[in-house]
This record gives structure tokens, C-alpha cells and sequence, in this order.
């Protein structure tokens, strides 16, 4: 594969002749729901992940280990020569999306993944943004909330131990996580942003927790789809949501060659990367 580099200052990375190969990041499974978007934009694209199992959780660890962590990880899915590399991680992003840039770009784009507040907030209702204990109330989540809300009234929910289930398919700590930030989540609430990619393989049952009874149907907020889409433009590559043929799909674990781990496949997102991607 061949690219070429044009511009001033971010250089755009065209791909041509050749398959497209990219690149996710995260501590844990968090990143399926980015991974299943790219895979549906584009079911030709050969996909690296890369997990760090040894190192997990990065929630608690303070910013220049999991920096350091996430750098690992990075070069890792690096040495597969992807054309982009997404972080699927909201922590991730906040610590060291400056430091990922730094090691890879020009040469690989990196893109983060941030909370959706902009697009949720514009549809002038009430929105809950759900997030970790940890980016609840931060500076980060604030100065978005003041830079993207545009004004629309914004309620920060604290969801302690709901990644943590999600990332061990534990149904029973699903459900009491999901109760209690739900009761949390004011009545009326339209519009609710998930804050941490590990919420958006719980989608629905999020959805079925705030819904109203009688209420217009809640709107769900990610970042999946606006980051994968993300990813082909800063590499030159449509979207082709036909294409024919299944890109081949890598899994690193902390560097090594492995398989997704085994909870990936409670989920939906998880089942179609295992039923339609053959081994890299």
C-alpha cells in the first residue's frame, strides 16, 4: 500500500493501491463498538487490536503510567503498519492522545474518541452525559460541556463499576450498575451520551433503564460511528458499506498474538467480528 502526504501542518494520509488496514487501542473490549463501526464502513479493511489485558484496568492508574501503557499498546498495533490508529478509549484520549500523536504522526493519524456532547446537546432537551466515576466532574468533561452544550441543560452521571462489567460480561453487575446510574438520571432527561465506550455495547439495555413510560423515545449518543467515519476521512478512504469481501482481523494482547477475549463475544458487536472476520 501507498500513501501520500499534502498540506500544511496535520498532513492528510491518502491510501490507495492497496487494502486498508486499521488500528485500535484500548486497555480492554471497550473498543468492539468502534472496531464493529470501521468494520461496517468498510467490511474490506484489515483491523489490528490492540489490547493491553496485562495492564487493565487504566482508570486508576495515574496519567503518565497509563501514558506509558497506552504508548506500548500503540506501538505494538504500529509494528502491523495500519494506515490510522483509533484510540477506542475515552480515558485513554484524555492522558495520552497528545503523547500517541507525538510518537506516530505524520507517519500513522491517531484518532481519540471524545464524548458526543455536541451532537446530543443540539437537540435542545435535557441530556445526561453517563461517564466513569473518574471523568465525572473532571476539567476535561467540564470544558466540554462548556464548549459543546451550546446551553441545553446537562446532568453528569457517575457509573462506578459499569465498565468493569461490561468488560467481564458479568450480567448481575451489569444490571445493578445500570439501576443505579439510571436512578441518578433525572425524569426528564431526552437525550443521554455514553461517555465511555464500554456503555455502548450496553446500548439497549441503557435505553430500556431511563426510558419514560409515555415519554418521546430516549436518544442514545456515542462516539463509535462519528470515530470509525473519522478514521477513513483522515486517511482518504469512502466508506463502501458493500464491499464484498472480509478484511482479515489481529488481536494483540499486551503485544502478543492472540484471539478476542471471551467475554467480546457476549456482545453483539463482539459475535460479528468473530462470524465474519477470518484470522490475520
Amino acid at each position: 500500500m501507498r500513501s501520500l502526504h499534502h498540506g500544511t501542518g496535520r498532513r492528510r494520509r491518502i491510501v490507495y493501491g492497496g487494502r486498508v488496514k486499521i488500528a485500535l487501542m484500548d486497555s480492554g473490549i471497550g473498543l468492539l463498538a468502534a472496531t464493529a463501526a470501521v468494520r461496517r464502513l468498510r467490511p474490506d479493511a484489515d483491523l489490528i487490536l490492540s489490547l493491553d489485558p496485562d495492564g487493565m484496568p487504566w482508570g486508576p492508574r495515574t496519567p503518565e503510567d497509563l501514558t506509558g501503557r497506552a504508548l506500548a499498546v500503540a506501538e505494538a498495533a504500529a509494528a502491523h503498519r495500519p494506515d490510522a490508529l483509533i484510540v477506542g478509549c475515552n480515558t485513554a484520549t484524555v492522558h495520552a492522545l497528545p503523547a500517541l500523536r507525538a510518537r506516530l504522526e505524520p507517519g500513522v493519524p491517531v484518532i481519540g474518541t471524545v464524548p458526543a456532547i455536541k451532537p446530543a446537546a443540539a437537540g435542545g432537551g435535557p441530556v445526561a452525559i453517563w461517564a466513569t466515576p473518574a471523568t465525572t466532574g473532571s476539567p476535561y468533561q467540564r470544558n466540554l460541556i462548556e464548549e459543546f452544550a451550546g446551553g441545553a441543560p446537562v446532568t453528569e452521571v457517575p457509573c462506578p463499576g459499569l465498565a468493569d462489567a461490561v468488560e467481564h460480561a458479568d450480567e448481575a453487575a451489569i444490571t445493578a450498575a445500570v439501576a443505579a446510574a439510571a436512578a441518578l438520571t433525572p425524569d426528564d432527561v431526552t437525550t443521554v451520551v455514553l461517555g465511555c465506550t464500554h456503555y455502548e455495547l450496553v446500548a439497549e439495555r441503557i435505553r430500556a433503564a431511563v426510558q419514560r413510560p409515555d415519554a418521546p423515545r430516549l436518544v442514545l449518543h456515542g462516539s463509535a460511528g462519528a470515530v470509525a467515519a473519522q478514521a477513513l476521512r483522515r486517511i482518504g478512504v469512502r466508506p463502501d458499506p458493500g464491499a464484498p469481501a472480509a478484511g482479515t482481523l489481529t488481536v494483540l494482547l499486551s503485544g502478543r498474538e492472540g484471539a478476542l477475549p471471551a467475554p467480546a463475544l457476549a456482545y453483539d458487536e463482539g459475535r460479528l467480528l468473530h462470524a465474519v472476520t477470518p484470522a490475520g
